[in-house]
């Protein structure tokens, strides 16, 4: 039974004993390997799902999502019964699973509701949000996320940040300004859609934090009650849809280049969906946002090499740049205490 506790893998609660990444930082190891696990997951998915909705034409974004919560979902299932992970915090290795299907109590799974709420709300408005205007504005709105998920972190908690955070938060939303400058073609509908989208995952990030210190859930539990309630939600969303259909008749569904890229997107989901939660528990919700921009430009870097496309822009350069200068200034920050 000794030898059987140290397969449980490391969980999302933070230890006293955890180590900063040098003296007077305010960032632990865990944390910073979280962000850094965090963007890599991130910029290999974007390829993956590149993959399959571009170089396949794959038309159906949401049944992607549905493969990847089930996928997860199933992951979670096996490793809980196998007791390699627990759900929640300091879990005894003695607990058992009998006492609820649900693998959570029921009482748990109702307190995470707002977080599925918000998650969907995020996964909608996102979806949208790139219909309405066209990728450079999209990019340049979307870096805006960072200043609204600072001011639903204050609103919920009252979390205030020096200026020299906001003032690297300031030159990222400048910069993604002026990465976009060349096409700021006015569409009041898109417009507003991807702000709902900035506001909703701000919200869906500031949940994460709150219900994930507050509900004595861990990473892989959070993970597990919101695809407990998303799941049957996303799959009657894509059968309403047609989605479904549609994607029995795609033609390349039996390809087996086409599954494997599937297969490495539903994996890289599950690792990417746990390093959100650690990322957002250990740091906080800001520091999520800022890794999430600062993956853009590597993104953006790797898709050029391998799927091409993108013409070579001075504004657009700079801006990223301005981007990438703005989040080395708030990590720099973080890991300084200020």
């Amino acid at each position: 039974m000794a030898s059987s506790k140290n397969m449980m893998l490391p969980l999302s609660d933070t230890s006293k004993g955890d180590e900063s990444l040098f003296k007077g930082s305010a960032m632990t190891k865990r944390g910073a390997y979280a962000a850094l696990s965090y963007m890599g997951c991130a910029v290999l998915l974007v390829m993956f799902n590149k993959a399959a909705l571009s170089s396949y034409g794959f038309p159906c974004a949401n049944v992607i999502t549905l493969f990847q919560m089930i996928c997860s979902t199933s992951i979670l299932y096996a490793m809980r019964r196998w007791r390699i992970i627990s759900f929640t915090i300091g879990e005894p290795w003695s607990v058992s699973d009998s006492n609820s299907k649900l693998l959570v109590p029921l009482e748990t799974l109702i307190q995470t509701l707002p977080l599925a709420g918000s998650y969907l709300l995020y996964m909608l408005a996102t979806m949208e949000s790139v219909r309405g205007v066209n990728v450079p504005m999209y990019t340049t709105l979307r870096r805006t996320t960072v200043v609204f998920t600072m001011l639903v972190e204050y609103l919920l908690a009252g979390q205030k940040y020096s200026f020299s955070v906001i003032g690297s938060v300031l030159l990222i939303v400048f910069g993604a300004f002026i990465a976009g400058c060349r096409d700021l073609s006015y569409d009041s509908y898109g417009y507003a859609v991807v702000f709902i989208s900035n506001i909703t995952t701000a919200i869906y990030l500031a949940t994460i934090a709150r219900i994930g210190k507050s509900s004595g859930l861990n990473s892989f539990g959070l993970m597990w009650c919101n695809g407990l309630i998303c799941g049957p939600i996303l799959l009657f969303w894509t059968f309403i849809r047609g989605d479904l259909d549609m994607t029995l008749n795609f033609p390349h569904l039996y390809s087996p280049g086409f599954q494997a890229v599937m297969l490495l997107s539903c994996i890289m989901a599950f690792f990417l969906n746990y390093s959100i939660f650690l990322n957002t528990i250990l740091n906080s919700a800001v520091t999520q946002t800022m890794c999430g921009n600062l993956k853009d430009l590597f993104t953006v870097g790797l898709g050029w090499l391998i799927f091409g496309g993108l013409p070579f822009d001075f504004m657009n350069v700079m801006g990223q740049g301005l981007g990438f200068v703005g989040s080395g200034l708030y990590a720099y920050c973080k890991l300084k205490g200020k």
